[in-house]
C-alpha cells in the first residue's frame, strides 16, 4: 500500500532519537533519497513482501503481527515516535533478509519517514562500517549461539533423563536378578522335596490328588489379590494356629507366604484330605515350595514387564523409530513423559492426571511435544520444591486441544510474567538453567504446531496452558521469534 507523499523536512528528522546524532550533511542526504509519506488506517507492508522500504514513525499508531498458519497474531502496537520497522537488516546480504518479516498497518492516518531498502543499506555501510560487522557478527553470533545453547538444553534434559531412567530400570532388573537367584534355590528345594516323597510311603491315588492341589494351587497363586493389612494378619494367625494344630513344624514361616498367595485354611484342608497325618507336613513343605515358586516367577514377571514399559516409554519420549510428523494421542505422549521424569519429580510430589480421553488424535511433531511437556514439567517441579501436587489435564477448548500444568508452587510474581518466555531468562540459580526451557517451548508451540503457550499464575495455583489446533496447518512457518518494532 503506497502512502501519500509529503515534504521532507530536515528539521523534523532531527529531532528523531534514531537520526539526532546525524549532522547537517547526512540529514540532507536522507532527506534526498527518502521521503514522508501519510497513510489512511489500513496495511503499510504485508509478511513475506519484498522487504523494499525502512519505516520511522512521525505520528499515528502502528500495529506489528506475524503470520501463524492462517491466523495474524498482533505482536505489538505502539503510538512512540520514532520507532522503526520494515528493512531493518537490508544491511546483511542473503535471501532471508530481502522480506518482511512480518506486517504492519496503522489504525488512524499516520506519517512515516520511508527510506529505500537500497539507501538504507548504503548509509548503514557509509556512516557505520564498524556498527555494521558488530551487528553482522551479533546477528549472525545470536543465532549460533542460540541454536547452540538449545541443542545443550536437549543435550542437558536428555542427560538427566537418562540418570532416571538407569534409575527406574534399576530397581525391576535388581528384583528380578534376586527373584532368580531364589527361585533357583526354591526349585532345588522342589526337587530334593520331591525325591523324599517318591521314596516315601505315599499311595499313588494320594500322590495324583497332590499333583492336582499343586496345579490349582499354582493357578491360585497368579490370581492372589492383595489383602488389607488387618486381613492378612488375621489369615495369617489362622493358618498358623492350623498348623500347630497339625504338627506343621515352622508353621509361623509358612503362613505368610501362603497368604501372600491368596490361600486359606480351607486348602489346608484339601491337602490334609489327601494325604494321612504321617504324610502330612511332607506334603505341605512340598506345596510350600510350589506356592514360592510361582510367587517368584510372579516377580520375575512384573519386573521384567516394568522394564518393558520403561523401554516404550524411552521410545515413545524419543521418537526414534517414529516419523517426525505424524497423528498422535497426546495423552500417550504426557505418560511417556510422566515416566521418564518419574525419579526428577520424586515422592514428594503428587501427579495428577486430569485427562479427557474422548479427545482426538491431532497431528504434530511428538518428539518436540514431548520437549515443551518436559521443561514445563521441570519448572513445574523447580517451583515446587520437591512438594506438592502437580496436575495434567487435558480437555477441549473450542477448535483446540488444551493441556494444562498445574502446580502448587509460589507462583510466577507479576513483575516477570512478561519476560519469562524471553531467551536466556532465568530465575534458576547459576548453573541450574540457561533460561532458554520457555523459549524453545514457545518456539515449537506457537511457531511448529502453531498454537498458543500462556501462563495464569497466583501464589499456590500457576498454570501453563498450552494450546494445538485439531487439524493440521496448511503452511509451516519457521521457528524465529516474532520480530518486533524497535
Amino acid at each position: 500500500m503506497s502512502g501519500r507523499p509529503v515534504p521532507c523536512d530536515i528539521a523534523e528528522l532531527s529531532t528523531l532519537f534514531l537520526f539526532e546524532k546525524l549532522d547537517a550533511d547526512q540529514l540532507e542526504r536522507l532527506c534526498r533519497e527518502g521521503r514522508v509519506e501519510e497513510f489512511e488506517p489500513g496495511p503499510v507492508y504485508t509478511e513475506g513482501d519484498p522487504a523494499t522500504c525502512f519505516f520511522v514513525l512521525l505520528g499515528g499508531t502502528v500495529v506489528m503481527s506475524r503470520r501463524v498458519a492462517s491466523d495474524e497474531v498482533e505482536i505489538s502496537r505502539t503510538s512512540q515516535r520514532g520507532v522503526y520497522a520494515g528493512a531493518m537488516q537490508a544491511y546483511l546480504s542473503g535471501p532471508d533478509q530481502a522480506r518482511y518479516k512480518g506486517s504492519m498497518r496503522v489504525t488512524e492516518p499516520s506519517r512515516f519517514f520511508v527510506l529505500p531498502a537500497e539507501t538504507f543499506a548504503s548509509v548503514m555501510r557509509d556512516w557505520f562500517p564498524m556498527a555494521v560487522h558488530l551487528l553482522e557478527g551479533m546477528f549472525f553470533g545470536g543465532q549460533n549461539t542460540q541454536r547452540t545453547i538449545g541443542q545443550r538444553e536437549r543435550l542437558l534434559a536428555l542427560g538427566s533423563l537418562s540418570a532416571g531412567l538407569t534409575h527406574e530400570l534399576n530397581n525391576p532388573a535388581a528384583a528380578a536378578v534376586r527373584a532368580t537367584s531364589s527361585l533357583r534355590e526354591r526349585v532345588a528345594g522342589m526337587r530334593h522335596k520331591l525325591g523324599l516323597i517318591a521314596a516315601g510311603p505315599y499311595a499313588r491315588d494320594a500322590l495324583e490328588t497332590l499333583v492336582e492341589i499343586q496345579e490349582r494351587t499354582a493357578e491360585q497363586v497368579a490370581k492372589a489379590t492383595p489383602l488389607s493389612p488387618l486381613e492378612a494378619s488375621d489369615r495369617e494367625d489362622a493358618l498358623a494356629d492350623w498348623l500347630d494344630d497339625h504338627d506343621i513344624a515352622g508353621g509361623w514361616q509358612l503362613a505368610p507366604t501362603f497368604v501372600q498367595a491368596g490361600l486359606d485354611t480351607d486348602w489346608l484342608d484339601q491337602v490334609a484330605a489327601a494325604v494321612d497325618e504321617d504324610t502330612l507336613q511332607g506334603a505341605v513343605h512340598w506345596l510350600n515350595y510350589t506356592v514360592e515358586t510361582e510367587l517368584l516367577m510372579n516377580e520375575i514377571e512384573d519386573s521384567t514387564t516394568r522394564i518393558s514399559h520403561l523401554v516404550d516409554a524411552a521410545k515413545q519420549y524419543s521418537q526414534l523409530d517414529r516419523a517426525p510428523f505424524q497423528v498422535v494421542d497426546v495423552h500417550e505422549l504426557l505418560d511417556s513423559t510422566l515416566m521418564m521424569l518419574a525419579g526428577k519429580i520424586g515422592s514428594g510430589i503428587t501427579v495428577v492426571k486430569d485427562y479427557d480421553r474422548t479427545l482426538p488424535k491431532i497431528p504434530a511433531y511428538p518428539g518436540e511435544l514431548n520437549q515443551v511437556w518436559t521443561n514445563l514439567i521441570d519448572n513445574a517441579v523447580s517451583a515446587m520444591g520437591g512438594e506438592g501436587t502437580l496436575t495434567v489435564h487435558t480437555a477441549h477448548d473450542r477448535d483446540q486441544l488444551l493441556v494444562e500444568f498445574r502446580d502448587t508452587g509460589p507462583g510466577v510474581p507479576a513483575e516477570i510474567r512478561d519476560r519469562i518466555f524471553d531467551p536466556f531468562f532465568t530465575t534458576k540459580p547459576v548453573g541450574e538453567g540457561t533460561g532458554l526451557g520457555l523459549d524453545i517451548s514457545w518456539r515449537i508451540v506457537i511457531n511448529k504446531h502453531h498454537g498458543s503457550l500462556q501462563v495464569q499464575s497466583v501464589p499456590g495455583d500457576t498454570r501453563f496452558q498450552v494450546r494445538l489446533p485439531l487439524t493440521a496447518a496448511d503452511t509451516d512457518t519457521d521457528t524465529d521469534t516474532p520480530e518486533e518494532s524497535s
